[in-house]
């Protein structure tokens, strides 16, 4: 019976491949394990940072007050009801200094045992007031680490997924397993399951990251950090799915022309190429505002740039919805001429189909 009989039995042919492709990759307990240690390391860093900035935070020096100088101190910190209750508490060790009315230009006087928190001082002296007249949105430090995050995800994801789907291939050629797949389904069905199969791998594991990342920030009580990271993660997600599906394609297609899994690397080194330049150009240009604005409009490199520039505040609201339009556009070409590409490759073993005449069939 054709696969091609019933509306139906492309959607069908399509979603078996894809259970097929999702059902191997949840047993392979490289996958588990590479996933379990990457979900740690997210977690392990959102933990670091909460105890780094709570260690940061609870490195206060104990003071007394009295009435007069309570603005000075703590809401939890001690309050003396005079001047020489708050030198006891001095004397006895519970405090390290404590801060009275004085006399002298600043209206206050410190009282230590031996000598003073020199912090201590630092925060009472009197500083001028201080205005920055440029960009004060974000800490450069953050959004270089935000640049690396978003690019090494897409990179780690694009590249392991990628590679996964041209190993595929090429077994299934070698095999001649695929004759046997190509008999009951068509070959545009057998790279659409491929490619929505690890799709749907890669995107429910980056989907738990940014879930698992959104979560750990709230229960550290890093909610300024969710306020500011939260956008563009959810544009970085959103972009991944649909530019993911573009890299798996090209990386099927590519590896459609070859017979041989020592061959891989040469058909799919210029799709690696197209997915290490935004890798680079990230790290590099993380905050050159035209490099990353001509980025954000590049289907290979928009789901870095555009987040990227969403989290720097950057972007106009109607950019990451025309850019994502260019990466969908894009994304329907490359699989309709990918498929074609893939369908008359697919059965041909031995030398290296060349891709015109891939293209001609």
């Amino acid at each position: 019976m054709s696969t091609t009989s019933s509306p139906n039995s492309f959607a069908q042919s399509v979603a078996l491949v894809a259970e097929r492709e999702v059902r191997m990759r949840l047993r392979s307990k490289a996958f588990l394990i590479s996933s379990a240690i990457l979900l740690l390391a997210v977690l392990g860093s959102i933990v670091a940072g909460s105890v780094f900035s709570g260690a940061a935070g609870d490195s206060t020096i104990p003071v007394a007050t009295v009435a007069e100088t309570a603005r000075y101190g703590q809401s939890d910190g001690l309050k003396a009801t005079s001047a020489d209750e708050a030198e006891q508490l001095v004397r006895d060790g519970e405090v390290d200094a404590a801060i009275l009315p004085g006399d002298g230009p600043s209206g206050i006087e410190l009282v230590g045992l031996d000598d003073v928190p020199t912090e201590l001082v630092q925060l009472l002296s009197v500083t001028p007031e201080v205005t920055l007249i440029g960009d004060t949105s974000t800490n450069g430090f953050l959004a270089y680490i935000v640049a690396i995050a978003f690019g090494v995800v897409f990179f780690m994801a694009a590249t392991v997924f990628g590679t996964t789907i041209a190993q595929s291939v090429v077994e299934e050629k070698q095999t001649r397993i695929v004759e046997i797949l190509m008999s009951a389904i068509s070959a545009r069905a057998l790279l659409a399951g491929k490619v929505v199969g690890n799709t749907i791998l890669a995107f429910g594991q980056i989907l738990l990251i940014a879930v698992l990342a959104i979560v750990g920030l709230l229960v550290t009580g890093q909610d300024d950090v969710v306020n500011l990271l939260g956008p563009s993660i959810i544009w970085f997600v959103v972009f991944f799915a649909v530019g993911f599906v573009l890299i798996a394609a090209m990386y099927a297609t590519a590896a459609a022309l070859v017979s041989r899994q020592e061959d891989i690397g040469s058909v799919t080194s210029p799709v690696l190429m197209l997915v290490m330049i935004p890798y680079f150009l990230i790290i590099f240009f993380y905050d050159n505002d035209l490099v990353l604005t001509i980025m954000s409009y590049v289907p290979f490199s928009a789901p870095i740039g555009m987040p990227m520039r969403i989290f720097l505040g950057t972007a106009e609201w109607w950019e990451p919805l025309l850019s994502l339009l260019m990466v969908i556009a894009t994304t329907v070409l490359v699989v309709l001429l990918g498929s074609k590409i893939y369908s008359n490759s697919l059965l041909r073993t031995g030398a290296r189909v060349k891709l015109l005449e891939a293209l001609r069939g």
